[in-house]
């Protein structure tokens, strides 16, 4: 078992960045992938970005050169930097550890945090 806890998001202007961190309670050094998920009212949850253990790196298309995900197996910590806002990034972010093998698959998620782009 891991606890996730996101932090980081809040209100920002277009154009803004914000830093979001996703620190856990054990080491997320096994997981397969480390992402961030975001849900918007009315959507479906969707993978912002994804970093796997090998260190690959997949984004959405939507925030290709703005976003930037990394991972720190010290600190048991996973980060998404999140530059040139747009409102349409408004939406709770999640963060997510994914864990397979042999079969064995399982997922554990944080509480998210909201980030709302607002002018």
């Amino acid at each position: 078992q891991v606890q996730l806890v996101e932090s980081g998001g809040g209100l920002v202007q277009p154009g803004g960045s914000l830093r979001l961190s996703c620190a856990a309670s054990g080491s997320i050094s096994s997981f397969n992938h480390m992402g961030w998920y975001r849900q918007a009212p009315g959507k479906q949850r969707e993978l912002v970005a994804g970093i796997s253990k090998g260190g690959s790196i997949n984004y959405a298309d939507s925030v290709k050169g703005r976003f930037t995900i990394s991972r720190d197996n010290a600190k048991n910590a996973v980060y998404l930097q999140m530059n040139s806002l747009l409102l349409e990034d408004t939406a709770v972010y999640y963060c997510n550890a994914h864990f397979s093998l042999f079969g064995v698959v399982r997922d554990y998620w944080g509480q998210g945090t909201q980030v709302t782009v607002s002018s």
